[in-house]
């Protein structure tokens, strides 16, 4: 076997900061080759040499998720990457609704919302399945939120709540993926404190990345269509 053939690969979107970047750099630590996707090129070529700086393995990778045409461009730049992928985090996310509510939120928000938290996820999966249907036992991790629950739903968080609901398709994707041995599940963080969590949060950024890491790298893999958080099941 090559090496280029024997090391694992994790892909993670939005990993240009906060849970995404401290995913990465947790899976890098464990032997993955991280892949930094991220629509900032600065700023996810500034991570992936951070990674590298600390002896550990990471590429960037252009990737907008807001955007089929990248999407696409992104998978096939891949293939000068890596022939396959073992993991897929899709991470990239969006909190827009400061002011808004239920009662005032538009169309084209909600919109905008659902292009980056759900439509995103949905279309890279799509995109990356060929080379996650080359490993061996692939795993897809979406990162939702307590407030994608169903006794989650908020009033005055409503474009997010409702974009993180419809991260329900991980059920659908689990089904759909479970004779390709693909494990599909999603988790939240919890309160985080990064640029969206914000300074008050009640956890540290390593802690928020730690279920995701967990579902990439030691949860059984017979787990799937399942929703986490502090590496145990929450309902939907």
């Amino acid at each position: 076997m090559s090496p280029r053939n024997a090391e694992r690969i994790a892909l993670v979107t939005g990993s240009n900061r906060g849970i995404g970047l401290e995913a990465a750099r947790q899976l890098a630590r464990r032997g993955f080759h991280a892949v930094i996707a991220s629509r900032d090129e600065a700023k996810g070529r500034q991570a992936a040499e951070g990674i590298r700086a600390g002896g550990d393995k990471a590429t960037f990778l252009s990737l907008d998720v807001r955007s089929s045409e990248s999407i696409w461009t992104a998978a096939r730049l891949f293939e000068q990457i890596a022939d396959r992928l073992e993991v897929l985090i899709n991470n990239a996310g969006v909190y827009p609704d400061d002011g808004l509510t239920i009662l005032t939120l538009s169309r084209d928000r909600l919109a905008q919302t659902f292009q980056t938290n759900t439509f995103g996820p949905l279309e890279v999966t799509q995109a990356f399945l060929p080379y996650l249907r080359k490993s061996a036992a692939a795993r897809v991790i979406n990162v939702s939120s307590g407030y994608g629950q169903l006794e989650g739903l908020l009033p005055d968080v409503p474009s997010y709540c409702l974009s993180k609901l419809a991260l329900g398709l991980t059920i659908m994707l689990a089904e759909a993926l479970r004779a390709d041995r693909i494990a599909v599940n999603s988790m939240c963080p919890g309160w985080v404190r990064t640029d969206m969590g914000g300074p008050n949060a009640t956890l540290s950024v390593e802690e928020g990345a730690d279920t995701a890491v967990w579902l990439a790298d030691e949860a059984p893999h017979e787990l799937t269509g399942k929703f986490f958080r502090n590496r145990r099941e929450i309902p939907w």
